[in-house]
């Protein structure tokens, strides 16, 4: 799905461009709020959430080199606007996204840097957006277990990878460089990405139900649906049987709050994942042209696709420039491109964590917040 160079021309490129601009300055305001109110809530909840959504960055990175087949002489990859959607919010996920584009056009010739706002329009905010909203009808209506959420991403992620298909398609009826029908391109785009859409709901369901398996806490579209737990004092008896608690004197000291769990357990296991999937998984990945390649070579998309402005890379085409064993190569470049990613990724969202708390603190106390004179 990543367009390169060529395929879309300079005044809707140009529009795009402009589109992923707006859209990202208006996820990062709504990424301080979700990194700030996320987990425990507050300066708590932000210093649990900022390092994981850099690493949901550098995961999507990684399980995107592993292409998947899905027809004869086609592949697929995960798109990750759903899974980067659920597991830390629509606008931070909307960011991780983007983050992962920049990094593999810039570094890796992958994706054009003229196309980078079609890009992020395409597979950062259409996937994003559609997937949430989709996700969050679903978990509204199915019972208010942790099974829901797995099976709402699941819907979610399938149906967004078509949805960017559909996107690209119009994109191109606006501003393709070739003479091509765009009944064509709508077809084979659409039908190609179903079965893209099939991988990517699996690998999303995946991942998302084993972070609910361990730490249901940490995912921002399973919050509120943990239920709150019940003291019995007999495993026969019901909630309407238990004697009502005894009022607690006033001297009596509060409870103390429980204990914040530590992520790093959580983010070296991550951190770990996305290491063995770029740097030794990725070499057995399918070495067939992927959805938008295919389209755009059986159909005519790419006459007029330009050479990357980034060819020459030393990271070019996921390899390690000079490095002649295919396999080291490869990986090695997985590896840097997913310390890289974790890097850029997690300093942006420690800054707007920081920039948030900054503004919080410095906004005077108002109303009950206001100190009494009469103290």
């Amino acid at each position: 799905m990543h367009v390169p160079d060529g395929f879309i021309n300079a005044p809707v490129s140009v529009a795009t461009g402009a589109v992923a601009a707006v859209a990202v300055a208006v996820s990062l305001r709504g990424a301080r709020r979700e990194l700030a109110g996320a987990g425990a809530g507050g300066v708590a909840g932000a210093e649990r959430t900022a390092p994981l959504a850099g690493l949901v960055a550098a995961f999507i990175f990684a399980v995107q080199m592993l292409n998947f087949p899905v027809a004869a002489g086609t592949s697929g990859h995960l798109l990750g606007g759903a899974l980067a959607a659920i597991l830390v919010g629509p606008y931070t996920g909307v960011l991780c996204v983007s983050v992962v584009l920049l990094m593999q056009g810039v570094l890796f010739a992958d994706g054009g840097l003229t196309a980078l706002g079609v890009n992020i329009t395409d597979m950062a905010i259409v996937t994003t957006v559609v997937a949430y909203a989709l996700f969050r009808g679903l978990v509204k209506v199915l019972p208010r277990r942790r099974r829901s959420v797995t099976v709402a991403s699941f819907v979610a992620a399938l149906v967004s990878v078509p949805a960017a298909a559909v996107a690209f398609t119009g994109l191109y009826a606006l501003g393709g460089t070739a003479d091509v029908p765009i009944g064509k391109v709508f077809t084979a785009m659409v039908g190609v990405h179903v079965l893209i859409g099939i991988g990517e709901a699996t690998i999303t369901a995946l991942t998302v139900g084993a972070v609910i398996a361990v730490r249901p806490d940490l995912v921002y579209g399973a919050r509120g649906l943990t239920k709150p737990l019940e003291l019995r004092t007999s495993p026969l008896a019901t909630p309407a049987d238990e004697p009502a608690p005894a009022a607690a004197p006033a001297s009596a000291a509060p409870a103390p709050a429980a204990p914040r769990r530590s992520v790093r357990r959580v983010w070296l296991a991550g951190v770990a994942a996305a290491l063995v999937c770029a740097g030794g998984v990725s070499y057995y990945a399918s070495a067939s042209p992927d959805g938008l390649e295919k389209v755009a070579h059986d159909h005519g998309i790419d006459a007029k696709a330009e050479d990357h402005a980034a060819k020459d890379s030393p990271l070019a085409d996921y390899s390690v420039k000079d490095i002649t064993d295919p396999r080291l190569s490869g990986g090695l470049a997985g590896v840097i491109g997913v310390g890289a990613t974790l890097a850029v990724g997690t300093g942006v969202f420690v800054v707007l964590r920081r920039r948030r708390n900054t503004g919080a603190d410095e906004q005077p106390a108002t109303g009950a917040e206001r100190p009494s004179e009469n103290v």
